[in-house]
């Protein structure tokens, strides 16, 4: 399945249905007197959060959502038939936005969620309802409410507890499958991973949901590389996971650059708590670990944890402290998220 975070959709709600002129006609009755029926409503458009969806793929194959228009009323008395709503089904998640694309109209979180996004036109009343004492034979009605047509953007911003934030071949695709159900892809290339990616984690019976996000480069919030179009995805996170590439020569450099980056794109984001871990110790003797590790904690102003996706050390204690994180308890002292 394709991912898709971001569409832009056409929708119109149904207007209501014409009142009817009618007036009783019947043998031997001779004061029929006015029996013309309302219109009926128009169809409305709600959005509704479902489960089992993580992506906005098929509002890329349909963009324009037009519910039906109430039926006209009858004589009778008979009333219009009510036009049929239109619900557009969206992941968890997913923030409605007005055609400005700042304005948010809704943002849907759970499961079962629901909102209207166009009203369907009232129904016009028919010649019934204007019948009085002093008017007992009305010859008019009322034509119906026209439906709303508007534009509107889903953007979908994935439910996680933690996120994944890095430069390109940190070892994010590789630590998430070490320690989640995900398998996103792997290889030895910058931007492997060009589409979010989430798993569940277990860490001593409890379990938490982290998402992976195509890597950062200086710049990007200018717009080079893949730029910041993903780090919507953490956005929700209660808590970030710094991956820092320990085989690199630029350490400080490069935790630099991803801090600036977060704090480009937002105050949420630079303000959020961070967990940092110097990754790839497989690939480090003990003194390559021991200096970069000091000067990681220099750059950070905080402490560092020391890991390895592919050889599996180090990485429960850092998922106990992501766990503590999100539960909102202090972490160990040795292990805690800070500020830069």
């Amino acid at each position: 399945m394709k991912f898709l975070d971001l569409a832009k959709v056409y929708i119109r709600s149904g207007g209501g249905g014409g009142g009817c002129v009618s007036f009783r006609r019947e043998k031997f009755i001779e004061f029929g007197g006015p029996d013309g029926g309302d219109g009926g409503n128009g169809g409305s458009v709600w959005v509704e959060a479902v489960d089992g969806l993580n992506t906005l793929i098929d509002f890329r194959y349909q963009q324009h959502f037009f519910a039906k228009s109430g039926q006209p009323g009858m004589g009778a008395q008979r009333t219009g038939k009510t036009g049929e709503d239109i619900v557009l089904r969206v992941p968890v998640g997913t923030e409605i936005l007005d055609e400005d694309e700042e304005t948010i109209i809704a943002d849907l979180t759970e499961v079962g969620q629901k909102v209207i996004l166009a009203q369907g036109g009232n129904g016009g009343w028919g010649n019934l309802r204007f019948k009085s004492s002093t008017n007992r034979s009305p010859a008019r009605a009322n034509p119906g409410q026209e439906g709303v047509e508007r534009t509107i953007w889903l953007r979908l911003k994935l439910i996680a507890d933690a996120g994944l934030v890095g430069l390109p071949n940190a070892g994010k695709s590789t630590f998430l499958a070490a320690v989640s159900n995900a398998r996103p892809k792997i290889a030895d290339y910058p931007f492997t991973t060009l589409i979010p990616n989430l798993g569940v984690v277990g860490v001593d019976g409890a379990e938490f949901v982290m998402a992976d996000i195509p890597g950062l480069i200086e710049g990007a919030s200018e717009g080079r590389g893949l730029g910041i179009q993903f780090l919507a995805h953490v956005e929700r996170c209660k808590v970030l996971l710094h991956l820092v590439d320990g085989t690199s020569s630029t350490i400080t450099k490069d935790y630099k650059t991803i801090v600036t980056e977060l704090e480009a794109y937002s105050e949420v984001l630079g303000d959020k708590a961070r967990i940092v871990a110097l990754n790839k110790c497989d690939a480090m003797d003990p003194k390559q670990i021991s200096d970069r590790k000091r000067a990681l904690e220099k750059a950070s102003g905080g402490p560092v944890h020391v890991i390895s996706g592919v050889a599996g050390k180090g990485l429960q204690d850092v998922l106990r402290d992501i766990y503590r994180t999100i539960q909102g308890e202090a972490p160990e002292e040795e292990a805690g998220p800070w500020q830069p």
